[in-house]
């Protein structure tokens, strides 16, 4: 996967909310130029429209279609959350990720990532092995067949 950078990775972090989750994914993307501060808000508005949690323990936070104009190149943020947190709206419908996939993608690269990160997550040995990573270079290289 080529648009991914060690910049981009955290580990072990912590996130009382599904929101301060998704913030943190696009706080790496602004931080490393990828979006504009604007684009944050548009993961979450996504978010409120249709749920980024996909199953298997992982949620992919992308933007609205509004959300596209603070795009200035695409990348990946990957944040790791051991303990986990919940996505579900539903207290009784628990929906715990340990991995959030921050996606920023222009001229429509979101959709071949979206696809290419569902499909490798779609075996849970994969998402038990990038939410145990302990490097970002552990990561990257579990993510480098994926095209």
């Amino acid at each position: 996967m080529k648009a991914l950078d060690k910049n981009l990775i955290k580990l072990n972090q912590q996130a009382k909310t599904k929101e301060d989750a998704i913030k943190q994914a696009g706080q790496l993307l602004v931080d490393n130029g990828n979006v504009q501060a604007g684009y944050i808000d548009s993961m979450i508005d996504r978010n409120k429209d249709v749920s980024v949690y996909m199953g298997n323990f992982i949620a992919i936070p992308h933007g609205t279609e509004d959300g596209k104009q603070y795009i200035e190149k695409t990348g990946i943020s990957i944040v790791q959350y051991p303990m986990g947190v919940d996505f579900s709206d539903d207290p009784a419908d628990e929906k715990l990720i340990t991995v959030v996939f921050g996606i920023a993608g222009l001229n429509g690269e979101h959709l071949q990532l979206l696809s290419s990160i569902a499909l490798f997550c779609s075996d849970i040995t994969n998402v038990e092995k990038l939410a145990d990573a302990q490097s970002a270079d552990e990561v990257i290289n579990l993510l480098k067949e994926v095209e």
